[in-house]
């Protein structure tokens, strides 16, 4: 469902002479239906520019980046956007949502999206937002408003909305208290059960034991860090 070959990525730094700085190279992997894969690696090895590039925010300088059958690094942008709306989840650690919309639309949104019944949609989203233990008087609300605790449960609950067959999740359980956190977790070995397949970036170790089949370090993909 996920597969790199080869990928390659650097940076170019125009304001320092257009210095060239590599910063990943041979990435290779692959992520089965159904499988939760972490990136491990020291701070600064790559894990948050490898999840960039599987998501097309960063143009991979070489090699293929496979997500459902579409190479990202060579997709048109109208395509990367029906990935993004139809296969593709990413919940990453901030929630960033239009200003005044309310919290059970935001939720909804990912479901609008594919074509779902607006008040299946709704009632989907009200679950989530119930079992993530946001107050129901807070889901006529903009979530602009909420904690950051509240933020990134509304992040997640609209992640995991519409039924994606591939998801990235950045540090999902960061911050989380006991209850919510196992929520969490559950909601991802759900996704694996139907199938999805999953890369995340976990530091809460005992949860990527929980959930995680098998590690990567990136470390290897990074010039001049040892694996």
């Amino acid at each position: 469902m996920i597969e790199l070959n080869n990928v390659s990525k650097s940076f170019t730094l125009h304001n320092q002479g257009s210095a060239v700085i590599p910063v990943m190279q041979g990435a290779t992997l692959r992520v089965e239906p159904g499988e939760c894969v972490a990136l491990t690696g020291a701070s600064g090895a790559g894990k948050s520019t490898l999840m960039r590039v599987i998501y097309g925010n960063y143009l991979a300088a070489s090699g293929q980046v496979l997500v459902g059958g579409l190479d990202v690094a060579k997709a048109e942008p109208r395509e990367i956007l029906t990935l993004r709306r139809e296969t593709l989840g990413y919940v990453s650690q901030f929630l960033r949502v239009v200003p005044r919309v309310p919290t059970l639309e935001v939720v909804a949104e990912p479901l609008l999206a594919v074509g779902c019944d607006k008040q299946k949609a709704l009632d989907k989203a009200a679950g989530l937002l119930e079992r993530l233990n946001i107050p129901e008087r807070l889901w006529p609300l903009s979530p602009t408003t909420f904690s950051g605790g509240e933020q990134q449960r509304v992040n997640i609950a609209r992640g995991f909305a519409h039924e994606y067959p591939a998801m990235l999740l950045d540090e999902p359980t960061a911050s989380l208290d006991a209850l919510n956190r196992e929520t969490v977790l559950s909601l991802i070995l759900e996704a694996k059960e139907r199938g999805t397949a999953i890369i995340g970036i976990f530091h809460d170790v005992d949860g990527r034991k929980q959930v995680c089949d098998r590690e990567i370090n990136v470390s290897q993909f990074t010039p001049g860090i040892a694996a």
